[in-house]
């Protein structure tokens, strides 16, 4: 199948469908043979154990690493004619946040394709990404500088920076990894709310006790798809041990797994 921004449309009824995707590092396989297919308007979790994949799957759908093999739909399209439909938001461990830019700055990088990169920013778009600082709890920190906050509220500015993307899929890497409680509420809200709007929301997770109450559709990743689809059915035991091996930790999960939820 050619891979342009004008190919035909495949399997547009999901809004992430990967097929037959494989990633290697030298010869490592990061990914093997991979198939996806995530519905609209769904939250949805990535989860597997460390070295599975799940940050070099978001990688490859959205383009920052090359497959060997295989291909990604979005809504039936290319990553090349959806860049504008996609945020994403990187492990905070990705970022340089010695970078000399303020809260405000970062946000208003989400619209540099509204903007324009030789533009300056204009009145309207600094009200647009105020408005996003608000909606994460940041108003009062615009002018901080970015080195200057803690990691959740960094975190939050992430956010911020998507949500003025007006983007239809969200991509987040472990978002709440290393943020307060308060921090993850937040998080977890604003995710509902774009859900509510319709938006489809992808998260790679690590917190396997949170799952039923966060996401609505979940990736079981261990290199291979170990298991997708409807968190209800694929978050099991039996799964679990398949995804995670003998890991102990993953083992005393598997008993939440077989409780009824709350």
């Amino acid at each position: 199948m050619t891979d342009t921004p004008d190919a035909p449309l495949h399997e547009p009824q999901f809004a992430l469908h990967v097929e037959d995707l494989t990633v290697t590092y030298g010869d490592i396989p990061a990914l093997w043979d991979i198939d996806i297919d995530i519905p609209p308007g769904v939250m949805a979790a990535v989860v597997g154990p460390n070295g599975s994949g799940k940050s070099t799957l978001l990688k490859a759908v959205l383009g920052l690493v090359r497959p060997v093999a295989g291909h990604v739909r979005l809504f039936g399209r290319p990553m090349r004619a959806m860049r504008g439909r996609v945020a994403y938001v990187p492990q905070r461990s990705a970022v340089d946040w010695d970078f000399p830019a303020s809260a405000l700055d970062v946000v208003l990088m989400g619209m540099y394709r509204q903007i324009g990169w030789l533009r300056r920013p204009g009145a309207v778009h600094c009200t647009r990404a105020t408005e996003a600082l608000r909606q994460v709890g940041l108003e009062d920190y615009a002018t901080r500088q970015i080195s200057q906050l803690s990691g959740g509220q960094q975190q939050r500015v992430f956010i911020a920076r998507a949500l003025v993307q007006e983007a239809d899929i969200l991509m987040l890497d472990e978002p709440m990894a290393g943020v307060d409680a308060t921090t993850e509420a937040v998080i977890i809200d604003l995710l509902r709310d774009l859900q509510a709007q319709g938006r489809t929301v992808i998260v790679v997770h690590h917190d396997l006790t949170t799952l039923r109450r966060y996401f609505d559709w979940l990736v079981m990743l261990n290199r291979r798809v170990v298991a997708q689809g409807p968190v209800a059915q694929v978050y099991t035991a039996e799964n679990l041990r398949r995804a995670y091996g003998g890991q102990l930790a993953v083992i005393e999960a598997a008993d939440i797994a077989e409780t009824p939820a709350p």
